[in-house]
């Protein structure tokens, strides 16, 4: 009897995975995908230009926050009262500050020029 069961069941489930995707295919579904970034004010914008806004968005936080350790280091050098491991130190996270403005900068060269490489080549729209 308990064959019989399990049987019939895996009977069931070959034919009912066999017939979904002609009974899904059969019903229009609108679930209203595209009125959803309406609603939610998540705009249209193509995924290219919203790849690239994110980019200038963290680069430009990674170059404001470069900047800071640059102040951060002027600010220790100034108050360092001319010891020499203080002004050494501040020195070095000026330097370091410098150094991750020039990636940072040079990162948004190489991002905008991918970007642009790619939108230019496959016709997607504008970008940056």
């Amino acid at each position: 009897m308990k064959n019989k069961l399990v049987a019939a069941l895996g009977t069931l489930a070959v034919i009912g995975s066999m017939l979904a995707p002609v009974m899904v295919s059969a019903v229009s579904l609108n679930l209203g995908v595209g009125d959803f970034g309406k609603q939610t004010g998540l705009g249209n914008k193509p995924l290219i230009e919203t790849i690239s806004s994110l980019i200038n968005v963290a680069l430009g936080f990674l170059g404001i926050l470069s900047v800071i350790i640059m102040l951060w280091g002027g600010f220790s050098w100034m108050t360092s009262g001319g010891e020499d491991k203080k002004v050494t130190a501040a020195k070095q996270r000026i330097i370091q500050g410098i150094i991750g403005l020039v990636i940072i900068l040079s990162s948004w060269a190489i991002a905008s020029f991918v970007i642009t490489t790619l939108v230019s080549n496959t016709g997607a729209g504008t970008a940056l």
